[in-house]
């Protein structure tokens, strides 16, 4: 059973064969958690794939907010792209150091901002170096780029429309955080209480993957695992998880299965679990 939208991947190989193609652009875009105290910078500053650029997500994100990288303004996400050398008609292959963790958090802001032609490199960096593949340290000089941004709102959830979901239960909302961290009995990696969104469901995002090499799961396999998890595809679905990275696996899933209308809620738990104002489910 081949994905229903396959766009969103490419093989270590087809990468190797396109690394100078005029038209594809490559993007690291590593994000460690701040427990980690690692920085991805740091680490594509040492090892990248060729020709790749830096796509640091706490950088390109909104200015004079109290959570962590949140979506920036239209403008800003535009400049950052330019200076990147990423332009319309450019085809943009992102990959990150875990396997596949936050490079899908880059593919969905490329997306919310209208740039259709992007793709997320399966097995990520990992793959890339267990098959011997090139990298090196030289950082590249992009050109810059014309990219023209077009905020897609469809794609994006706010506190209050997720609150307003409560009620109305229009869309299903699926968390893509651990069982133990949705359940509430496992410690919250961001500040505030631990526990879930009332009504949400529970995919983690590690599930997709395949554990051998962070590859993407078959389609059947991903249409099984949405399923165990009660995720009714022919209706609509929000994802989230901690701050809006790994929400964004399983927005990607859900796409090469053949939802491309899937909506992220950008604050996720680093918003919703800091409030007061907000009902929280545990157990």
């Amino acid at each position: 059973m081949p994905y229903a939208k396959p766009d969103a991947l490419v093989s270590t190989a087809w990468l190797q064969d396109h690394l100078d193609a005029p038209d594809v652009r490559i993007v690291d875009a590593t994000y460690f958690m701040p427990a980690m105290k690692k920085s991805g910078r740091t680490e594509y500053e040492a090892r990248h794939i060729p020709g790749a650029v830096f796509f640091d997500i706490d950088e390109i994100a909104a200015e004079g907010r109290d959570l962590p990288h949140m979506l920036p303004t239209a403008e800003k996400f535009a400049s950052r792209m330019r200076a990147l050398g990423i332009g319309d008609g450019n085809h943009v292959i992102i990959y990150d150091q875990h396997g596949l963790m936050s490079a899908a958090r880059a593919w969905w802001m490329l997306r919310v901002f209208g740039h259709k032609e992007v793709s997320v490199l399966d097995g990520g960096l990992p793959k890339w170096l267990a098959e011997d593949r090139p990298v090196d340290d030289r950082p590249p000089v992009p050109r810059q780029n014309n990219f023209t941004a077009r905020f897609n709102n469809t794609l994006v959830r706010e506190l209050d429309q997720v609150r307003g979901n409560l009620d109305s239960k229009a869309e299903q909302i699926v968390d893509a955080r651990s069982a133990g961290r949705w359940r509430g009995v496992e410690p919250e990696v961001w500040p505030g209480r631990p526990g879930r969104i009332p009504g949400s469901l529970n995919v983690p995002f590690t599930d997709l993957l395949n554990p051998a090499d962070k590859t993407v799961k078959p389609a059947e396999q991903l249409t099984a695992r949405f399923a165990e998890g009660n995720v009714d595809l022919g209706r609509p679905i929000t994802t989230s998880c901690g701050s809006g990275i790994t929400a964004c696996v399983l927005a990607l899933g859900l796409y090469l299965v053949g939802r491309d209308d899937v909506a992220v809620y950008d604050g996720s738990w680093a918003e919703w679990g800091k409030r007061d104002d907000t009902p929280v489910d545990l157990g």
